[in-house]
């Protein structure tokens, strides 16, 4: 009998935070590698995207969540069904941070576990001159108070985009071999600029 851990093969990552402070365009840039100036109001989106590398199939689900708190019932689900989370806040709305403190203590409550994988993501660096909250501030509680990762972000400009999601999966315990099957994501992709991943089903990337 073999006695090797399996590793992993499915994780779901969920993206929470306020209204408007990017979340659906992160995801967008990550699976899509394109930018919709345009807010659009999300209730909640359920992305899977299949990998096979070396023979296994990786399952990544990530879930885009509403930024409106109308639906408590909701997101407590959707913590308590998912294995990592991105915590995305605007650099340039200093209200967007609280938000995801709260959101943290709710995620701290639910899953009962002080190790649970979460990256703070400060999206819209792109807005320099718009910024309201300091990253030394943010480093600060996060990386030390926290003890979680943080990283800003440019949905817009595609900075750290799939650098987020890289920290996720790696935090989530994925086979250590996916991450330069992340960085390299997009070779797999038809060069045809028309082509675009469908949404809400399984895309599958041969990877390796």
């Amino acid at each position: 009998m073999s006695l090797e851990v399996k590793e992993k093969t499915q994780v779901r990552l969920v993206f929470l935070g306020a209204a408007g402070v990017g979340k659906t365009a992160l995801i967008q840039r990550f699976l899509q590698d394109t930018f919709e100036p345009k807010h659009r109001r999300t209730v909640e989106e359920l992305h899977s995207k299949e990998y096979d590398i070396g023979g296994v199939k990786i399952t990544v689900e990530i879930l885009d969540t509403s930024g409106s708190y109308s639906f408590p019932a909701m997101r407590k689900l959707s913590i308590q069904n998912s294995d990592a989370f991105a915590l995305v806040y605007a650099l340039d709305d200093a209200e967007s941070l609280e938000a995801i403190k709260s959101l943290r203590d709710e995620i701290m409550e639910i899953k009962e576990d002080k190790n649970t994988p979460i990256v703070v993501v400060g999206n819209k660096s792109d807005r320099e001159q718009e910024r309201q909250v300091s990253n030394k501030d943010v480093l600060s509680t996060v990386e030390q108070d926290w003890n979680n990762s943080y990283l800003e972000t440019s949905a817009k400009d595609n900075t750290n985009v799939v650098e987020v999601f890289k920290e996720l999966l790696q935090q989530a315990n994925l086979p250590s071999r996916l991450s330069p099957a992340l960085r390299r994501r997009r070779e797999t992709f038809p060069k045809d600029t028309d082509f675009r991943p469908p949404m809400n089903k399984t895309n599958s990337c041969i990877l390796s």
